[in-house]
Parts: C-alpha cells; structure tokens; sequence
C-alpha cells in the first residue's frame, strides 16, 4: 500500500465509514518523509506533478540566516538542532524541517557588526596590551563612531555571542526546497525559547 494524501478511508465526523467511491489516484499519492539530518550536502531532485522538479534534501550543514533587526542575512554553519515543538525524537536524532530550532555559528553576524559598527561582540575583556589596533582612516572612523551612536542590540542575542552560537528558527522545507534556511531569534520570541530550553534540561536531570 503506498502513501495516499485522499480523505476517502476517514471516517464521518459521526463516526460513520465513507463510502468507497473509486480506487486509489496518482494525483493523491503522497511519498516518504525526507528526514533530513545534519551532515555534508547531499540533495536529490524529484520529479512531481506538472512536471515541476522538489528539491529532496538529504543532508545538509548550512543555510542563510536573516538578522532581522539588522535586516541583513548571511551563510551560517548548523551547529545542532535543539528544540522541536511536534517532537522529541526530531531533536535526538539532529532532523532538520520547518519550524525547528537550531544552533547557529555566529562568527559572520560577529564578523558583520564589527565591519559596520566597529564594535567587537562576543569580548569579554576590554583589549589587552600588545594586541595591535587596526589601522583605519579618520573618515571611516568618524563613520564607524556615527553608526555605533545609533546601534542596538538585544541583551539576550548579545550574551548569545559570547558563547558563539546563535539560536535560529527554520522557516524552509528542506525536503521540498533542498535548502535550510531561516531567521535568528530575537526579543519575546527568543526568551520563550530559552525558557523551553531550560525547562527541558531540568526536565532531563
């Protein structure tokens, strides 16, 4: 028996059996799930209806993050997959789809904010003697001293860099796109997470 995306085999809302009206289609089939896991790329085209072509992603280690706040979006490592709503299981074996939570490396955000705002996230200490200034202009340093007036940062998101890895919210379907990409948590969304997180690990102990 394949799979079958009809809703001819469900039951009435009363409980009732549907009558069997016609044997099963092609256009409703439905194919197996791509469970794509953490790894190097490998992706695979599907042919479908229309004779369109799915993206079947079956490993994949990067994506493009949006910073939201910043509006900017650059290629970003998949460091893990840490929370999934619909399952735990997802999570335990490091399954990549729509809406779950992953790991991030932050080194092109860090990278990004310094270029733009020449402040350094992430530094615990103030700089050490004999580490070496890079040299730079007055114009770009009056420029650099002008936007830093005006940056903001989420307190969360920067204690985040410091441990170098960003929380992240997948928003494509890697098994229909071929591609993992998505946004980084920020605000009431990222404390809510942190929370569930931190809920979980006491759960865990």
């Amino acid at each position: 028996m394949g799979i079958s995306r009809d809703k001819q085999h469900k039951r009435r809302l009363t409980g009732g059996k549907m009558p069997m009206l016609r044997k099963k289609r092609k256009f409703l089939l439905g194919r197996q799930p791509a469970m794509t896991k953490l790894g190097s790329k490998l992706v695979r085209s599907v042919r479908v209806r229309g004779g369109n072509i799915k993206f079947r992603a079956l490993r994949l280690e990067t994506g493009n993050y949006s910073w939201g706040s910043e509006a900017i979006s650059k290629k970003a490592r998949i460091l893990l997959v840490v929370y999934n709503a619909s399952n735990n299981e997802l999570v335990r074996t490091n399954t990549l789809v729509k809406g779950c939570i992953v790991q991030i490396d932050a080194t092109n955000f860090r990278q990004y904010y310094f270029q733009h705002y020449g402040i350094e996230l992430g530094k615990k200490k103030a700089k050490e003697e004999g580490e070496e200034e890079v040299k730079q202009s007055n114009s770009l340093k009056k420029k650099l001293e002008a936007r830093a007036r005006t940056a903001k940062i989420d307190p969360l998101l920067e204690e985040e860099f410091l441990s170098g890895r960003l929380l992240a919210k997948v928003t494509s379907r890697p098994g229909q796109s071929g591609r993992c990409d998505g946004y980084i948590l920020e605000g009431k969304e990222l404390e809510f997470y942190q929370r569930a997180l931190s809920r979980k690990k006491k759960a865990g102990k």
